[in-house]
């Protein structure tokens, strides 16, 4: 099913509008090519015959990309397609929209018999008027209002959504924040896709690197059809992936190290730690089992007794832990317990490191990055060790 093909791995969608798309001009060939077409638009109609030249395109292409559709309103849906996104606009109150016209789509749609995947779609600030609010009558939600985004995207999973679509609009100024993204990967269990805005390879790989299974570029192909090679191998290189990097890993990482140098001028082993969440720092910590004649005084421990007091709460489920070298098998049992979603180290501990002896100590729906400023984290205890022999 196509729904299980987005769940279990990264993929990039290209959005397609009916009224707008040339197929003779759409450069997809056995080598550069999407993973999934969606059509639709907020306006217009003639999906069908659309839908039909663009598989036609595909199959003398001998290619298999399945095409869904990404309907604006009932009248958008033809049995032509191989699903469509059932979409219900969560981020806005507008009765039509949440349930009106998928009424209208309901009994034609279960007697085509092509897949359908109930959809939440949450529409955020992304800087500009899109043809879905003038439609919709709706407003997007603010981008610095993360809990109500958050608590949306719980509620639809409550509700029984098979996918939740986080979209910054046609067009969009700014796209959906890996602050967004990754809050909302960290409360929901539901495949994600993120659209709006996405203009740069760097900008894909972040939505996947905060959580996004599905990223979707529509505008931007438009334009700049010869940049699709760039944008397809990125999820063909991180399929299935938990190596992700996001932009702002070094930044934190060097905050790490700096902690990591305090340990050092207190003849520490030198290693620090960082938590964040939401693009805020909440916990600091570095190694003081000889200040304090605590063995497990180590930096993980103390940062996350620092996080759990800035949020007044135990648990830490949208925090990013950042350390500069792998977790030893306590300090990976707390992160565990405390529930963090994402941890991100520099240098392996091949040792003493959690992954020897205990593999399975996060959160499950934990993902790791490894590798981050490696080489500095690394310089940095050898030679601290170097001068202690």
């Amino acid at each position: 099913m196509i729904h299980e093909q987005m769940a279990n791995s990264k993929g990039l969608a290209l959005l397609l509008d009916p009224e707008k798309a040339n197929l003779d001009a759409l450069p997809i060939s056995k080598e550069v090519h999407p993973d999934y077409i969606f059509v639709g638009g907020s306006t217009g109609g003639g999906t069908s015959d659309f839908v039909r030249s663009l598989k036609s395109a595909i199959s003398n292409q001998q290619l298999e990309i399945p095409v869904i559709l990404f309907p604006g309103n009932a009248s958008q849906f033809t049995p032509e397609a191989d699903a469509i996104l059932y979409l219900s606009l969560l981020s806005g109150r507008n009765p039509e929209w949440l349930v009106g016209q998928q009424i209208r789509a309901a009994r034609t749609v279960r007697n085509s018999g092509i897949e359908s995947i109930p959809t939440a779609y949450i529409l955020i600030d992304g800087g500009v008027e899109t043809s879905t609010i003038r439609v919709s009558g709706t407003q997007p939600i603010p981008s610095d209002r993360i809990d109500e985004i958050v608590d949306t995207a719980i509620a639809a999973e409550l509700m029984g959504k098979k996918l939740i679509y986080l979209e910054a609009g046609s067009g969009a100024k700014i796209p959906v924040s890996t602050e967004i993204i990754r809050a909302v990967r960290t409360r929901t269990s539901v495949p994600l896709i993120v659209g709006g805005g996405i203009r740069t390879p760097e900008a894909m790989q972040a939505a996947y690197a905060a959580g996004a299974n599905i990223v979707v570029i529509g505008n931007h192909f438009e334009q700049h059809p010869k940049d699709l090679g760039l944008f397809t191998k990125i999820p063909k290189d991180l399929k299935n992936s938990k190596d992700l990097k996001d932009p702002n890993d070094e930044k934190y990482m060097r905050l790490a190290l700096s902690e990591a140098q305090k340990a050092l001028a207190k003849d520490e082993i030198p290693i620090g730690c960082i938590i964040v969440s939401q693009g805020q720092i909440i916990g600091r910590g570095h190694n003081l089992t000889e200040t304090l004649d605590d063995t497990t005084a180590h930096a993980e421990m103390q940062a996350i007794t620092a996080a759990a007091q800035t949020v007044g709460g135990k648990y830490l489920p949208d925090a990013t832990l950042y350390v500069t070298v792998e977790p030893c098998v306590m300090c990976a049992g707390a992160i565990g317990w405390s529930q963090i979603r994402r941890i991100v180290f520099g240098a392996p501990d091949p040792k003493r490191g959690y992954q020897l002896y205990a593999p399975h100590a996060f959160h499950p729906k934990a993902t790791v990055t490894a590798g981050v400023l490696e080489e500095e984290c690394r310089q940095l205890m050898q030679d601290f060790f170097r001068h202690k022999r």
